[in-house]
């Protein structure tokens, strides 16, 4: 199942590096989209836009999980300033080949890609004051793991803003297997009391998952909000 997502970013980001529309900028706005370099916007892959529910203020440190091309990462920097660093997390090589081009042609020198797994995420306990992710977690396997790992390295008062696929609750995991596979952000996507219950497992707090558009039969882009007491 990895295997099989890995290929499909792997091509997205190839072919966004050749100068293929991969994605849906229209998830950014125009002052947004000034700010990145085309490569970036070619390869947005994700379902919402995190960083208008994540806050980020001057100083903070962010990790992106499955940060892809590097756009909610090259967005973040700017908004940490200087002061803060945004961290960018993904698990394909040639998606973080682009992303650390697009982060040289935007200038960015407060950012750090890192190869890995999001269920075992390669930073220190309590390094994080943020995180933020774009359609990534439903393709996990091991969703506990991710959780488990998002509350590892988020220090005390931490918070969470996702933008993630979320099934209704009437909707078995069965059902979701034959609306669309898993590389296709469906068949792997938590329902929404699964992800409170998941996240409220983890030790997280004041969790909320938010419906924000419809995505596929009975399936929606959603913001995901909770904290680290």
């Amino acid at each position: 199942m990895r295997e099989q997502v890995r290929a499909r970013y792997a091509s997205a980001a190839t072919r966004a590096a050749e100068g293929d529309r991969c994605g849906n900028e229209e998830l950014y706005d125009g002052d947004e989209r000034g700010e990145l370099p085309e490569a970036a916007l070619r390869a947005s892959l994700g379902c919402g836009n995190p960083l208008r529910v994540a806050d980020l203020n001057p100083g903070e440190t962010v990790l992106d999980l499955g940060s892809g091309g590097g756009i909610d990462v090259l967005l973040s920097a700017r908004r940490v300033g200087p002061t803060g660093t945004a961290h960018g997390l993904d698990m394909t090589d040639e998606m973080l080949e682009l992303a650390r081009r697009n982060a040289a042609e935007a200038g960015a020198t407060n950012v750090e890609f890192h190869k890995g797994h999001i269920e075992d995420i390669p930073l220190p306990d309590a390094s994080i004051d943020v995180i933020i992710s774009n359609c990534v977690i439903n393709l996990s396997a091991d969703k506990p793991a991710v959780f488990a790992e998002m509350h590892r390295v988020l220090r005390p008062g931490g918070r969470i803003g996702i933008s993630d696929v979320v099934a209704e609750d009437h909707l078995t995991p069965q059902q979701r297997g034959v609306i669309g596979d898993w590389s296709a952000c469906i068949a792997g996507a938590l329902s929404r009391s699964e992800y409170i219950a998941g996240l409220t497992a983890a030790g997280f707090t004041d969790v909320s998952v938010e419906f924000t558009g419809a995505y596929a039969e009975s399936m929606h882009a959603a913001i995901v909000r909770a904290c680290r007491p």
